[in-house]
């Protein structure tokens, strides 16, 4: 362990134990006295805490301290990641009116993929089959869900499908995807430094990547103006490419990717915006965190052209969730909706799809 990271671990002592905790995904704290980890996709209260709000604060300004951001009363945000890849979000008051209150989501070591999701009951084999044929075919691709509902982990093992010849960049807030290919190239944003200066947005980076050369973009979330970017990019030859947004369903996400677009700032007419989402996005893919705290791929959806200036989807394959035991447990079933328009495409590039009906 780095110097850096040893002193990190000492400020936050209390929660050292669920920091090391592989099964552990998420630590809240909130305040001193009231700590809870997600363990299994499970909330848990813990009965662990620190002495006081005095070591509480100071673990989140030196965590601050570290990254070269400052964290006080006319800076009462944090978002930083920690030397582990574990991403860590602190707000102080006046913001957060009963104290420090940190977040830690944990950097997952283990490579994600496709065919792990399987065993998980995340996804079925005819899913996969569907996830291989459109990142195989280039589909444009949209990973949506509520938060903590996977999606930047089947971004992830989508990403991993993506062919070796392939010149991938990588665009992210802060650094959570692991690509395997070798032809892969990573970027972060960059927060303002304690003057206010050197900031560089997830607009900036997707602007200056199309400059580099990109056969795919994959950029870890979608939350304004450079949705617009994406969709020129994705509707000028970089086919392909994927990211992620937060949305309630496939059609929620395409109305999600428009107001993003909107927030460009620049004075497009709606139907010319709903036309470039609608153009360039191919297919979504929708993640869901069920009440038994496990995550699954709920729908894959492909995006129809637009009627009447309305959006229209296909689903391709969706969860119908039948029951709900006394203990939580969620159970039911994943049923195949309509035949893909790619079928026939996929059929030429010798790749498996489900036996539609």
């Amino acid at each position: 362990m780095n110097d850096n990271a040893s002193f990190l671990v000492l400020f936050l002592a209390p929660v050292k134990d669920f920091l090391a905790d592989d099964k552990v995904s998420e630590i809240l704290i909130n305040g001193p006295n009231q700590i809870y980890i997600e363990r299994g996709g499970r909330l848990e209260e813990t009965t662990v805490h620190f002495t006081g709000e005095a070591q509480l604060k100071a673990a989140a300004v030196n965590i601050a301290k570290s990254v070269d951001r400052q964290l006080d009363e006319m800076h009462p945000d944090l978002d930083a990641r920690l030397p582990d890849g574990s991403r860590v979000h602190a707000t102080i008051p006046p913001v957060s009116s009963c104290g420090t209150i940190i977040s830690i989501r944990k950097f997952k070591k283990e490579m994600l993929t496709i065919d792990k999701l399987e065993p998980f009951g995340s996804i079925p084999e005819e899913g996969a089959q569907l996830l291989n044929a459109i990142v195989k075919l280039r589909k444009n691709t949209i990973v949506s869900g509520g938060t903590s509902s996977g999606k930047t982990s089947v971004l992830n093992a989508l990403s991993g499908l993506i062919p070796e010849k392939d010149r991938i960049l990588v665009l992210e807030d802060a650094s959570e995807l692991q690509l395997q290919q070798k032809h892969c190239v990573y970027f972060e944003t960059r927060k303002p430094d304690k003057n206010g200066q050197g900031d560089f947005s997830i607009r900036d980076l997707v602007i200056a990547s199309l400059r580099l050369r990109p056969d795919r973009l994959v950029i870890g979330g979608i939350r304004g103006g450079e949705a617009l970017d994406l969709l020129q990019a994705m509707n000028t030859g970089h086919s392909g490419s994927m990211s992620t947004i937060h949305a309630n369903s496939p059609l929620d996400a395409l109305r999600r990717m428009e107001t993003c677009a909107i927030m460009s700032g620049i004075n497009f007419p709606l139907n010319a915006i709903r036309m470039q989402v609608a153009s360039a996005i191919n297919c979504v893919v929708h993640t869901m965190r069920l009440p038994d705290g496990s995550r699954k791929i709920v729908e894959i959806a492909e995006v129809l052209p637009l009627e009447q200036g309305e959006y229209r989807i296909r689903p391709l394959m969706q969860w119908k969730t039948e029951a709900i035991g006394e203990d939580g447990c969620v159970s039911g079933r994943f049923v195949l909706g309509e035949p893909p328009s790619f079928r026939s495409n996929a059929e030429i590039m010798h790749l498996e799809l489900p036996e539609y009906k």
